[in-house]
């Protein structure tokens, strides 16, 4: 469903240049539910912006089904996100018109796609629980209301991909339980491949993969079905098992916390046993070698 390859956006102003993302690969099968987690700052939300048509990349390769999102015209961007892709943001107010119904939210897409359909509007709030409510406007519903009808509102139009930006970020837990529930749902009933951006690495029990990403590169994922080690989601024991993903290049990115407890700062040894691959931080004698080898005795420097 989603292919990323060497994905880069840069943010350009007179006095400044930010690299959001620095080469980042992401695969992503059709059907399955996954997340991505990282630090506020570490490219997350502007992969979600690109891949709903919301941002282009400034290099790379991004495809979502049959849409290669690098060449996609302007027209072809409007019929994309139209029918391919539903986007749920954290915020209600980007979700919702408060001066509509929450019936007449969910019909609204439809009637920009041209495919009015009310009852499939009703049986969308009826999936997420809120057939009660489809003449409420938004000051009579509650926040994970009003989030469970911008979930209605993201499937209006039948999209293979799902794209949710903090979906849980603004409510309480049982809320937020809720509101997972219903996108394993969607996802197991409805085959909508779902893409959940959060910092919470809680949600890593309600989805199948997690996708950490570090300073716009994709760090490692979390599978579920193995024995999380201490410090993963959800803790020790949790049926999830961590990777360390290896880009096409063969880079990896070890963890700043395993750097810093191992004291490496720019280099490091490595050594292959024949099974491990290990990696240590350079012992005094080894400096000392190295200083021997780059000048000889009897060479002089001067400072």
């Amino acid at each position: 469903m989603i292919h990323c390859e060497g994905l880069v956006k840069i943010y350009k102003t007179e006095e400044v240049e930010v690299m959001a993302l620095q080469g980042l690969n992401l695969d992503v099968e059709d059907g399955e539910m996954m997340a991505i987690i990282g630090a506020s700052g570490s490219g997350k939300s502007t992969l979600l912006n690109i891949l709903g048509g919301l941002d282009r990349p400034s290099a790379g390769q991004v495809r979502v089904g049959e849409w290669d999102l690098t060449k996609i015209s302007e027209q072809d961007l409007v019929r994309y996100k139209r029918s391919t892709v539903g986007f749920i943001w954290q915020n209600n107010a980007r979700n919702l018109l408060p001066y509509l119904t929450a019936l007449e939210n969910v019909t609204l897409p439809m009637l920009l796609n041209g495919r009015y359909d009310v009852n499939r509007a009703k049986e969308l709030l009826d999936a997420v629980g809120l057939s009660h409510r489809m003449k409420n406007r938004l000051e009579q519903l509650s926040g994970g209301e009003q989030q469970r009808v911008a979930i209605a509102i993201a499937l209006a139009n039948q999209p293979k991909l799902l794209l949710a930006d903090e979906p849980t970020g603004a409510v309480d837990t049982a809320t937020a339980e809720v509101i997972m529930n219903i996108f394993r749902e969607i996802n197991r009933e409805m085959g909508v491949t779902v893409l959940i951006v959060t910092h919470d690495l809680a949600l890593a029990k309600k989805v199948d993969r997690v996708v950490a990403i570090r300073d716009g590169l994709t760090s490692s994922e979390f599978l579920r079905g193995g024995y999380a080690p201490s410090g993963a989601p959800g803790g020790q024991g949790d049926l999830h098992q961590e990777f360390t993903v290896v880009d096409r290049v063969g880079r990896l990115q070890i963890p700043q916390e395993y750097l810093q407890e191992m004291g490496i700062r720019d280099k490091v040894i490595l050594e292959f046993d024949g099974e491990k691959i290990l990696i240590k931080p350079p012992s005094q004698e080894d400096s000392l070698t190295h200083a021997e080898e780059t000048f000889p005795s009897g060479t002089q420097t001067i400072s």
